[in-house]
């Protein structure tokens, strides 16, 4: 059986997105570019038939990589009776070391990307913070120790 991933409602939303401008008009540009190639003769040589085959098989990989994650993932709404942070969180926190303070959302591992603030519940910090409330202090082990970080507020994305 294949292993259970999760995403956000909003996560979803935008996959399908994607999915629907990759398989729309993107594979047409692409499509157009390699046509456009073609008639430009040898194809041996043919460096802008080369780049353009090359765009076609990365985009087909990407469809193909955002079907297989939306097969095998499950879409978890916020729960009624939810006690904490959990999947869909916005948790803002305060280093206790640093004093600066941050805010995440807190998602499954195909939405996660820490430069935009999206930290996966599989990461040792994002699991550190599943469960916690305002006012709690949580301790995360980091390469370099121990992190402290005060969670501040804990709210939850609409979708």
């Amino acid at each position: 059986m294949a292993e259970d991933f999760l995403l956000t409602p909003t996560g979803r939303e935008k996959l399908l997105a994607e999915l629907e401008d990759l398989k729309g008009p993107r594979r047409q540009a692409v499509t157009a570019a390699i046509r456009e190639a073609r008639s430009h003769g040898d194809l041996k040589e043919n460096a802008a038939y080369h780049e353009a085959k090359l765009n076609q098989s990365r985009l087909e990989g990407r469809i193909a990589e955002i079907e297989h994650i939306l097969d095998v993932s499950r879409t978890v709404e916020r729960p009624t009776d939810a006690n904490g942070a959990h999947l869909g969180s916005v948790v803002t926190y305060e280093d206790q070391e640093s004093g600066k303070q941050k805010t995440t959302t807190l998602v499954g591992q195909y939405e996660a990307d820490p430069l935009q603030g999206l930290l996966s519940i599989d990461s040792p910090m994002g699991s550190a913070f599943v469960g916690c409330n305002e006012g709690d202090i949580v301790e995360v082990e980091v390469p370099a120790g121990t992190r402290r970080y005060l969670i501040q507020k804990v709210s939850y994305e609409k979708g």
